[in-house]
């Protein structure tokens, strides 16, 4: 009996493939090549849809143009242009200013403004976010152009700020105070009871060639609310259990009572702590508006003699309304006063501004005496 062989079957006449039992030829394993080529593809593509996807963004920010605010814009911003300056550098500055969002979206509107040649040195009122085509319209409107800038100190009070209107625009004292005695022509608040003293605020106002005595006053009643708005004056006067109109008596006060920032706080404790102690305010500030008197804080006894309600030596309380118009520092200060339990307040050097703050009249007295030998050497007394 022989013995039968198989033929070669094996690859390229190789060794012969093993059979499985039964007769069956077992697989061959082979290692497959195909996942490392998938993965560089998946990679690819990964990297070539990351780079087109910025491609398109940047596409589509060269279609939406540079940056520019909707408008209309709040706040105010003063820009002065100076002779021979460029679109470009307009644009910058206003960039700067927070006026337009860049400098880029102002010349693209400046190129689309046939009038853009036209822009004139000079001042113009501005507003904070503003569209740029729309801060371009008031560039090439000559009428927008200020005539001249005023700037009104804090703690001003109504009769000297009329006459620093009078003397720096082309208006005249009587015509100011003709809109004065016309309270729902500025649009006073109630709270003022037809009185604007402490409702004119201090700032920088641009006089335009189109403003009359009226809209520059009302401005500054505008001011005023828009300042009060920001403050929430209303609600935080009801914590401290005052009106917003005792609140801003208060810091008219402090506009003469204290000439150092940090004193305003102090100087509103002292002036509720008296107030709650049933004590006479005992303000020359007060005396000094109640006797006519400009920017004084000095009494002689015989002025505190007036008979008025603005004599808080002779009155309890505070007096019936602002002595002035102040600032919102102090409008601030007189919202949240300091903690302490000062009564008194006495200023010992008038060029530093050096306050003394007191709990007894007998340190009281002796702060005082501080300021009386000062006075014998300075000039500033």
């Amino acid at each position: 009996m022989t013995e039968s062989v198989l033929p070669d079957m094996s690859p390229e006449g190789g060794d012969p493939v093993p059979t499985a039992p039964g007769g069956r030829r077992r697989a061959s394993k082979r290692r497959s090549g195909c996942l490392p080529i998938l993965l560089v593809v998946v990679l690819f593509c990964a990297i070539v849809a990351w780079f087109a996807r910025g491609a398109i963004a940047d596409v589509k920010d060269l279609l939406a143009g540079p940056e520019d605010y909707s408008g209309p814009g709040s706040g105010e911003v003063i820009l002065v242009i100076d002779p021979g300056q460029s679109v470009r550098s307009m644009g910058d500055e206003l960039e700067k200013l927070g006026v337009v969002a860049s400098a880029d979206a102002f010349v693209d509107a400046a190129a689309d403004n046939d009038r853009s040649t036209g822009i004139q040195a000079g001042t113009y009122l501005l507003k904070k976010k503003m569209k740029s085509s729309d801060v371009v319209d008031i560039l090439v409107d000559p009428s927008k152009m200020a005539r001249e800038t005023v700037t009104v100190p804090e703690g001003k009070r109504t009769d000297d700020i009329v006459k620093l209107l009078a003397k720096n625009t082309e208006f005249s004292a009587r015509q100011y105070r003709k809109v004065l005695a016309d309270p729902a022509a500025l649009g006073l608040p109630e709270s003022a009871g037809g009185n604007p003293e402490g409702y004119l605020f201090p700032a920088t106002y641009v006089i335009t060639p189109v403003d009359t005595p009226q809209t520059i006053l009302a401005a500054m009643v505008e001011k005023w609310k828009t300042t009060a708005a920001g403050l929430d004056l209303d609600a935080q006067a009801q914590k401290i259990g005052l009106t917003a109109h005792e609140v801003l008596t208060v810091a008219s006060i402090l506009e003469f009572e204290a000439s150092r920032t940090q004193d305003y706080p102090k100087v509103a404790r002292a002036i509720y702590n008296r107030l709650d102690d049933g004590m006479r305010l005992q303000s020359d500030a007060t005396v000094a508006y109640a006797n006519g008197l400009s920017g004084e804080v000095w009494t002689t006894s015989e002025q505190r003699q007036i008979d008025s309600p603005y004599n808080t030596y002779a009155n309890e309380g505070l007096p019936p309304g602002p002595i002035g118009n102040p600032g919102e520092e102090t409008m601030n200060a007189a919202l949240h006063p300091a903690d302490g339990p000062w009564l008194f307040w006495v200023v010992v050097n008038l060029k530093t501004g050096e306050t003394v703050f007191s709990t007894t009249l007998a340190e009281h007295n002796a702060a005082t005496e501080r300021l009386r030998e000062y006075c014998r050497t300075s000039d500033a007394c």
